[in-house]
Parts: structure tokens; sequence; C-alpha cells
């Protein structure tokens, strides 16, 4: 007796199982509001008719800057852009907040390789000759805004570093180059 029982229990539980995984004769199951499963989504600066101004994200209030983001760099990446930068632009940094160290952190990281541990455009890639004619910092007519304009557009063989750098250390850089200058 027992084990027709546990026959029947074991072929009632395959009788299930089989049944329940036929999907053919099943109906979908109803969604209760079936947009917060499914939601429609919207092209960035697309038309949305929700909004007053008609479109699917809000632009920013003008004249202000989201957080976490830098103030836009005023300076245009022209020639005169460059002189500009070169006469007016000044380390908004005061000399509590340089950070030496840091700057020359970010130096090795970044600048050493093709300007050299002194400034003096003997980095590794020069003597390996793959870069030529990398200016010594003593023999430039640098400022802060002329190395700042640098390193946000580069300049000659010289790519960007503005992705690469906060605007923060750049003016560490900056201040870094300025010593191994005056060195």
């Amino acid at each position: 007796m027992k084990r027709v029982i546990k026959n029947s229990i074991v072929l009632l539980a395959l009788i299930t199982l089989i049944t329940s995984c036929d999907k053919s004769k099943r109906k979908p199951n109803l969604q209760y509001m079936p947009n917060m499963y499914e939601s429609v989504s919207y092209d960035t600066y697309g038309e949305n008719s929700i909004y007053s101004n008609n479109m699917a994200s809000r632009l920013p209030v003008e004249g202000t800057v989201a957080r976490n983001s830098e103030l836009p760099y005023e300076y245009e990446n022209t020639i005169d852009g460059y002189k500009l930068a070169k006469a007016e632009l000044k380390n908004p940094l005061d000399s509590t907040k340089i950070d030496f160290k840091k700057g020359k952190k970010l130096y090795d990281i970044y600048c050493i390789s093709c300007h050299g541990k002194k400034g003096d455009g003997q980095g590794e890639l020069v003597k390996r000759e793959k870069f030529l004619g990398i200016p010594n910092y003593k023999d430039r007519d640098i400022t802060e805004g002329s190395i700042y304009h640098v390193i946000m557009y580069g300049l000659n063989m010289m790519g960007s570093h503005a992705s690469q750098l906060t605007e923060e250390e750049r003016w560490q850089v900056v201040a870094y180059v300025q010593q191994l200058k005056n060195n």
C-alpha cells in the first residue's frame, strides 16, 4: 500500500511538472499598469508633450553650471586665445592650496615622458627619438596662463590633457612647471 501511494505521488508530481511547462495552451497574464513595466523611451532632447517646453529632458537654467562640473574655459583654441590666456590667466589657487608634491606626482604621470624630469625637454620619448623638438621650460617665455592653455588644448605635437586632469589638478601641474622653470 505504501508503494502505491508513493508511486501515485511521484506520478502526480511528474504530470504537474509536464503540464505546467506547456505554454501553448496558456494565456498571458494580465498586467496592472503595463506602462510601469514597459516604459516608453524618449530620445534625449526629443519632443514630449508632458513638459511645458515640449522636450523630453530638462535643460539647465541659463547661466548655471551643473553640480561637479567645471566652469567653461573662456579662452578659445586659437593663437589669439593662447596669447590672451598667456597675458591674462592667473592661477586661482592661493599659496595654501598649491601642493607641489601633488603637482610633481601628476607631472610624473602625464608630462615627464616627453618634458623630462627637470623640464628640459629630455624625457624618455625624446631620448628614444620618438618625439623631437620638445622645448626646455627655461628657454621659453611661459606664464601660468600659457601653461594652462596648452594643457587644456595642446600645442604643436602635444595633445590636450583636459580629459585626464581636473581643473584643480591642471593648476597643480602649472604651479609645479613654474617651479621647474624658476629652478
